[in-house]
């Protein structure tokens, strides 16, 4: 008889850990898969897979994935996380990768597997775990009897695997609600010694995250994956550009007008910003000591700024209301009040006539 073999989705966390455990326990030959978006990644993924000492899978989903949380057919959760979206996503992804062989594990042109396993538990959360919403995830996946919850099994409808003795329901578990008491016991029984905490692996779980995704989202709404990950570096600010600076060739252009200005907090900050920086996008550094590097974006367009170096008296105080971002600026106002805002944040410099480089970034 064949070896039965499992694709688990494997986020990092305890519970599916714990999964691929019961499954391997049975016998069950277990390959992990996990995703990157622009919000979660495959490292918690990685460690656990070699934990449990099996194959992984990466997937890099982020523009189908971007695209999902734009428009979430099931909505968003307490901030802007559309998990039934996310989760039916995923498992459509690992529904392909279970029947399309040339999608298995690289270079395994014979790697097919018999049904896709989660670590899901009944109402441990309540927008996307309660049963509802799992027999949702489960139709819009396309795996309709070919999924398997091991932790909560017992309180499902039975699956095919199930069904057929490939997998015995009586050593899947029955597991439900927010509690960890059966977690924590499993723990101990597998010898389990390091463990990810539920929950944080997601930014869009984030409230200060979320709250600045939703804003990008209203301005840009087209913004893509770069624009995005401007958002987890540093001061954000929206200002608001003329007509002359941007261009009104677009039918929307309104949009396209909005200009994203970001101010790095720290070494770190400064380095993303660099390299995150495209062209059209405009730099700006303190010339001649140590201090915050500035990043002006519009999107889609070019700022059309020549490189230069000014410079400006940097206020010892600020008062933000007297910049009034809301309204319309030109080329002009915008580059003064990035120098001010960059030259203000280098704690140093406040009160002093300060140089500054402005560079139009070539990549």
């Amino acid at each position: 008889m064949s070896k039965i073999k499992a694709l688990v989705l494997l986020s990092g966390g305890l519970d599916s850990m714990l999964a691929a455990r019961v499954l391997m326990e049975q016998g069950i030959e277990v390959t992990g898969l996990s995703f990157k978006s622009c919000f979660f990644g495959t490292a918690k993924g990685k460690k656990v897979a070699g934990q449990l000492g099996i194959e992984l899978i990466e997937i890099d989903f982020s523009e189908e994935h971007l695209a999902m949380v734009k428009n979430p057919k099931h909505g968003y959760g307490k901030n802007i996380n559309p998990c039934i979206d996310c989760h039916a996503l995923m498992l459509k992804k690992a529904g392909e990768i279970m029947i399309n062989k040339t999608l298995g594990v690289q270079g395994d042109t014979e790697c097919p597997y018999d049904f896709v396993a989660t670590g899901e538990v009944l109402g441990e959360r309540p927008m996307s775990q309660n049963k509802e919403a799992l027999k949702i995830v489960e139709k819009e996946s396309g795996l309709a009897g070919k999924l398997i919850r091991p932790l909560s099994a017992k309180l499902l409808d039975e699956s095919e695997p199930e069904k057929t003795g490939m997998v015995n329901r009586g050593r899947l578990l029955d597991i439900s609600g927010r509690s960890r008491a059966r977690q924590l016991e499993l723990v101990k029984k597998y010898n389990i010694k390091e463990y990810a905490s539920p929950g944080g692996g997601c930014l869009l779980t984030d409230p200060r995250f979320s709250e600045k995704l939703l804003k990008m989202f209203e301005l840009w709404p087209e913004c893509q994956g770069n624009d995005i990950e401007l958002l987890k570096w540093g001061r954000i600010n929206w200002l608001k550009a003329n007509a002359d600076l941007c261009g009104l060739m677009r039918t929307n252009a309104e949009k396209m007008c909005n200009i994203l200005m970001i101010v790095g907090r720290d070494e770190k900050d400064n380095e993303k910003l660099e390299e995150l920086a495209k062209s059209g996008d405009v730099l700006m550094r303190l010339a001649d000591e140590n201090g915050p590097t500035s990043l002006l974006r519009i999107m889609s367009h070019e700022l059309r700024i020549m490189d230069e170096t000014r410079e400006i008296d940097v206020p010892v105080e600020l008062k933000m209301s007297e910049f009034k971002l809301d309204e319309k600026k030109s080329a002009e106002e915008i580059i003064n009040l990035g120098l001010i805002l960059t030259g203000y944040y280098a704690t140093k410099a406040r009160g002093k006539k300060v140089k500054f480089n402005i560079i139009n970034s070539p990549c």
